[in-house]
């Protein structure tokens, strides 16, 4: 086994900020790369992908931060009423 085989090449910094670039103009998101190998197989991907607009990113995050001030429309939010005792004792109902 080599040494480049017990140890891979971490992503660099270039790769790392060109990946950030090209999922934020996409519109996704993406896992941390843990290898080189891993950050130039993701940014392939992404270079496939079509890329948003300004606008329609703009939008997106509009929508995002509307919806969180809103608020109440959690699905894993809990009501008062879903909820027996205080603290440690506290229970479901």
């Amino acid at each position: 086994m080599t040494d480049s085989q017990q140890h891979p090449k971490k992503p660099s910094p270039k790769q790392l900020n060109y990946l950030r670039s090209l999922a934020q103009g996409c519109g996704e998101s993406f896992a941390y790369p843990s290898t080189s190998a891993q950050a130039s197989a993701e940014i392939e991907r992404l270079l496939e992908r079509k890329r948003s607009g300004r606008g329609e990113r703009r939008r997106e995050v509009a929508d995002v931060r509307r919806a969180v001030a809103e608020g109440g429309r959690d699905a894993a939010a809990y009501r008062r009423e879903d909820v027996r005792g205080y603290g440690s004792s506290a229970t479901w109902r």
